[in-house]
């Protein structure tokens, strides 16, 4: 019996988070024993905003060499950089033109980017869920690890190969969500009500995956809690803590309730410096591999030549079959 087929990405816009690594990383490689394991580097997708074209290109073999140290095997996962598969940008097209524009006018995440970048808010923006859905559908993925910010971009790729397969017969595999676990939604440590990301304009508010851990213990400290000083969940009334809670929680694999015993009559001071450690031993040997792996360009393009073979493989097969069904002139 073949497995299943997964597919996700991250966008190389950056420096990975702890909120990359506990809310995807972390649990894709628990996937890829168990799944067929796609992993793309998504940079197209990082074109919606302006980038500096050599910071960029570091970015994607950064990210590479972070998915490994993390635990991606490529031996056992396929990592590809989406833009050396070509399937996704010509799939795009072919589904732009399936995709109605009332559907990605009432995407949240548009309208949130479009806020953010008012002076870019260019066709790309708008259009960013059908690459998306390319990328899933070339791959005939029968499930996408999806948070909460991205249970919609799944359900309008859903839309949009229901439609194109009833119109032309059965084409694509219908993907379902993967829903992660524990730690899939990990906030920003000066701003609890938001997820914590690469692009946070707030000082301390991420730990990036390459912070010395003097930075990540300064950046934990500095973390927004409340004047109650009692280690308790509630998610409502103190994020804060809670967003602590919930990362001390997913590397120690302890229950929030256990952790609350733990630091029962203890305060804040305390549990901030323990969830830095914890954090600090946590990355110690990603942050070791990655170094390495950095220090061998080489090994990184056997990675990224062999990834990009393996994915043109499966997409071109999807492009082809999708061409001739709507009519295109194949050879």
């Amino acid at each position: 019996m073949s497995k299943k087929i997964i597919l996700s990405g991250i966008q190389s816009t950056g420096n990975l988070t702890l909120g990359n690594y506990l809310g995807a990383i972390n649990n894709w490689t628990k996937m890829q024993e168990d799944y067929d394991c796609h992993f793309m580097i998504a940079n197209l997708h990082t074109l919606t905003i302006r980038n500096d074209p050599e910071t960029l290109r570091q970015n994607t073999l950064n990210l590479l060499a972070l998915y490994i140290a993390s635990g991606i095997n490529p031996e056992k996962s396929n990592i590809f950089i989406q833009s050396q598969v070509a399937s996704h940008a010509e799939l795009a097209w072919v589904l732009n033109c399936y995709t109605y524009m009332g559907e990605l006018s009432r995407m949240t995440q548009f309208k949130d980017k479009s806020a953010k970048h008012a002076d870019n808010i260019n066709s790309g923006l708008f259009t960013y869920p059908v690459l998306m859905a390319a990328d899933i559908l070339l791959y005939q993925a029968d499930l996408v690890p999806v948070g909460e910010d991205q249970k919609q971009h799944l359900e309008i790729t859903r839309d949009i190969a229901e439609r194109f397969n009833k119109i032309y017969g059965q084409t694509f595999k219908i993907p379902e969500p993967y829903v992660q676990g524990v730690a899939a939604r990990v906030m920003g440590l000066q701003d609890p009500t938001s997820k914590m990301s690469k692009s946070s304009t707030l000082e301390n508010d991420s730990i990036l995956l390459n912070d010395e851990p003097e930075v990540i213990l300064k950046k934990f400290k500095k973390s927004v809690t409340d004047s109650e000083n009692i280690v308790r969940y509630d998610k409502e009334n103190k994020p804060g803590i809670s967003n602590l809670i919930t990362i001390y929680s997913a590397i120690t694999g302890k229950t929030k309730e256990n952790i609350e015993k733990e630091f029962e009559g203890k305060g804040y001071g305390d549990f901030k410096t323990a969830v830095a450690n914890c954090v600090i031993e946590e990355l110690k040997p990603i942050q070791e591999k990655y170094k390495e792996l950095k220090e061998n360009p080489d090994y990184l393009e056997k990675i990224f030549r062999r990834g990009a073979e393996r994915a043109y493989t499966i997409a071109h097969k999807t492009l082809e079959d999708v061409y001739k069904k709507i009519g295109m002139v194949w050879f």
